[in-house]
Formats: C-alpha cells, sequence, structure tokens
C-alpha cells in the first residue's frame, strides 16, 4: 500500500520545494533551521520544567535538566538524520524530551527523587532498542491504520495547548482578546505566503508569521529580555549526574509509555515520509521505522546516563515541512548545530523561550492542526471502510473522550490509570486491539503486508 509514489521530479510533488537529498542552499537551510528548532525547543524544555516545579527542584538541578534536554535533542536529531547502519531514520527527523513520561517520571520522583527517575528511564530505554528490528515482522500489528489513529491524536491532542498560548496575557492589563489578535496576525502571514504558491513565500512564511507576531507584541510593550538564569555559561555535562536508584514496582509503567513512544515514533516518522514523498510501505520504509525507533531508545539510554530525561521524536517538525515544503535532512544538521549552541550555553537559549506565548499560539495552531492532517492523509491511504471505520470511531471516541473524565481514571487501579490517562495511549491501544481482534479480509491483509 501506498501514500505517494515514489518521487521522480519536482513537478511531480508540487507540495516539495527541496526533497529529502536536495543540497538546500545555505540561507534557506539556516531560516528553516530556526523554523524547526522554533517549532519544538519550547516543547523539549518544558517537561523538565515541569518536573522541577511539581518535585521542587534548585535552580541549578532545573538549569541542568535544561541543558541535557536541549543537548539530547541535538544528539538525537543527528541519530536520526544521518542513518548509519541500524540507526537512524534518514529523514528530517527531530527528537525531543517526551511528555508521556511525565507521570511515571513525576511518581518515581516523589519516591526516590532524580536518582529514581534516572534509574528507571535508562533502565527501561533499551526496551526500544531490542524491539527496533523486529518490526518489520509486526507489520500486521502496526498498520497505516494504527498508525494514522495516533498520528491524529497526536494533533489533536497537541491543538488545545497551542490556545493556552492564545489565551496568555501579552502583557499585563492587556485585554484578554489580544492575544488571539497577535496569533490571527501569525496565522494570517502564514495563510498568505502558503497561498501566493512562491518557494521563498512558503519557505520563509512561517518566520515572516513570527515576526510579524513579535511586532504587534513589541507596539503593545508585551516583549521582554529574558531573566538572567541560573547555572554558569557553559553547561558540561556529567556522567552519573544525579546517580542512579530502581525500583521493579516502576518499571510497568516506565515500560509501557516507552511501547507507546515507539508507536507514536512510528506514527511520526510515516507522516514525514509521506510528506517528503516517499513510500510508506516496503522494506525501505520498515528499515526507517526501525532506525528511528532505535535512534529513540539510544537517545533515551543516553540521556538517563547524563541525567536527563526520555526523548522520542517529535511531531512538530512534520507541520514545519509542510508549511515549507522543505524536507532536505541538511536541515537537520543546522538544528543540530543551533540545538547543541542553545543546551551549551544556556543564556543564548533562554531568548528562544521569551518568544511571546501569543506568538507561539499561533504558529503552533498551524502545526499541530496540520499534524492532524496528515494522520488523516493516512486514514485515507489505509482505506476506510466499513471495518476501518468502526476502529477509527472507538478508538477517537476513547481517546478524545477518557482524559476528560479524572473522576473515572482516579477509579482504576494505578496500572491502568497510568496506561489510559493519555489520550494518545488509550486510543493507539484501543486502535491496535481492534485492529488485532478484528482481521481484515484475506485480500486487505495481503494489501497490508506489501
Amino acid at each position: 500500500m501506498e501514500i505517494l509514489p515514489p518521487p521522480a521530479s519536482p513537478e511531480k510533488l508540487s507540495h516539495i520545494v527541496y526533497g529529502l537529498e536536495d543540497k538546500i542552499p545555505l540561507g534557506p537551510a539556516l531560516l528553516v533551521g530556526v523554523l524547526q528548532v522554533s517549532a519544538m525547543v519550547v516543547g523539549t524544555i518544558t517537561p523538565p520544567l515541569i518536573l522541577a516545579g511539581t518535585l521542587k527542584f534548585s535552580q541549578a538541578d532545573t538549569a541542568y535538566l535544561v541543558s541535557i534536554a536541549l543537548l539530547a535533542s541535538a544528539f538525537g536529531t543527528w541519530l536520526q538524520c544521518r542513518q548509519r547502519g541500524p540507526v537512524g531514520s534518514g529523514l528530517l527527523s527531530v527528537t525531543g524530551t517526551s511528555f508521556a513520561f511525565l507521570q511515571p517520571l513525576t511518581l518515581a520522583g516523589q519516591a526516590g527523587g532524580l536518582p529514581l527517575m534516572l534509574g528507571l528511564s535508562c533502565f527501561t530505554a533499551p526496551l526500544l532498542i531490542v524491539l527496533a528490528p523486529f518490526l518489520s515482522r509486526l507489520r500486521t500489528v502496526f498498520t497505516p491504520l494504527v498508525s494514522g489513529v495516533v498520528v491524529l491524536l497526536i494533533g489533536t491532542s497537541l491543538i488545545p495547548t497551542a490556545f493556552f498560548g492564545l489565551a496568555a496575557s501579552v502583557r499585563p492589563g492587556a485585554p484578554a482578546w489580544l492575544g488571539l489578535v497577535v496569533g490571527l496576525v501569525v496565522i494570517a502571514v502564514i495563510v498568505v505566503a502558503q497561498a501566493s504558491g512562491r518557494a521563498w513565500a512558503r519557505i520563509g512564511g512561517a518566520a515572516g508569521g513570527v515576526v510579524a507576531g513579535c511586532i504587534v507584541c513589541g507596539l503593545v510593550g508585551g516583549l521582554h529580555a529574558p531573566e538572567a538564569g541560573a547555572g554558569g555559561w557553559i553547561t558540561q555535562p556529567r556522567l552519573f549526574a544525579h546517580g542512579f536508584a530502581f525500583d521493579w514496582k516502576f518499571v510497568p509503567p516506565f515500560a509501557f509509555i516507552y511501547l507507546v513512544s515507539m508507536l507514536e515514533a512510528m506514527g511520526d516518522i510515516t507522516a514525514t515520509s509521506q510528506l517528503s514523498g516517499l513510500r510508506t510501505s516496503g522494506p525501505a520504509h520498515w528499515r526507517r521505522l526501525s532506525g528511528g525507533v532505535m535512534a529513540d531508545g539510544i537517545v533515551s539510554t543516553v540521556s538517563a546516563l547524563f541525567g536527563g530525561f526520555p526523548s522520542a521524536t517529535y511531531a512538530q517538525n512534520n507541520g514545519v515541512i509542510q508549511i515549507t515544503g522543505v524536507a532536505s535532512r541538511r536541515v537537520g544538521y543546522v538544528m543540530v548545530g543551533i540545538l547543541a549552541l542553545l543546551g551549551l550555553f544556556p543564556a543564548v537559549g533562554r531568548w528562544i523561550t521569551v518568544m511571546p506565548p501569543p506568538v507561539l499560539g499561533g504558529l503552533a495552531l498551524m502545526m499541530f492542526g496540520l499534524v492532524a492532517v496528515a494522520g488523516v492523509r493516512l486514514l485515507l491511504s489505509a482505506g476506510l471502510g466499513q471495518r476501518e471505520g468502526v476502529i477509527v470511531a472507538l478508538s477517537l471516541g476513547v481517546g478524545l473522550g477518557l482524559p476528560t473524565q479524572p473522576a473515572l481514571l482516579a477509579s482504576l487501579p494505578g496500572f491502568l490509570h497510568s496506561l489510559l490517562e493519555s489520550g494518545i495511549s488509550a486510543g493507539g491501544l484501543t486502535a491496535l486491539l481492534l485492529n488485532l481482534g478484528w482481521r481484515a479480509k484475506p485480500t486487505e491483509a495481503r494489501a497490508l503486508a506489501d
């Protein structure tokens, strides 16, 4: 089964300005690299900031966790784009700190602090490395139908977070609607750039939207310099920075979340393949999936060894690829340099994090919506017959509905609560189990195996 035919020429893939192997000039590469980093850097540093606030870490520990998150993201993006041996997807794929681990990390932190959090992260991360070589044998399990549901849920679950930015105050005393106006300015510039049909406009449209939004914020007094942060000018990664501890009772939640992150990575990499004009079936595609999942396992293990939290392949980059039309993995190497710079020099990274929330909200709304669209395309490629329609309907119902009932989730045993409180894992599991239990017709099964 194919989503797009293999690209033969730019004319056949009009949505792509620079393809996977194209040598993009330095100027556009820097511009798109900055856009890609802007799309995911806040998501990368937010989980350690949330955990630090919840568990009352010191300022020095918090600053170190943020720096390691950025350095791990640089390392993971390099592995993904480079693709050597069995490691890496070979696509413009990016990695960052995973939100999916927030609850098990919080529980482990409350029981044993950073040593237990890091010990469990490191002990269970190799599960991805072990499973990665066998993904092609699980093709009847992880079908485009299951991946499409997961990608769609990723997009729909991220969209509400964009509105937190749009609803944020531009400045103290400003009317609540001002943030929405700033976000609409960002979106309007991007839409106009997309509608122009010009390659340079598509590449620079998102950056233009961000600049326009920042100008509006500046005119109303909503731009501020970052506050001085904790820590020195240069971060020096330390092996076993906080020590290690272990407790078997926390292994099942960590192990399952790694399985969920594996499913998310497969969906994200499939979407990136689709947007890059590549086949989403066959040995080459499964090689990309296997290499991408293995890279995630390696990065999460190394990150924990140096005092950081688990990483995962991000979906945000797919929105930027669709907006700019740039799928060249050479942009990934530009991102590696930027992320490493931000991680090694914390003062530089703080300037990015002070971008006004409504500006980020407008940009995020576009990108997260496009991620959901990528999920819809995967579902359409799988064919939405009666069987597939029922599976998608139930999976979306569970994934979108269950997280809205915290009281119901709280009544479940701890293990089930950990598994189902994430809409992505709840809906993904539903799709996985229904797809396995309700077997496709023989002709459909043979098509999925192609």
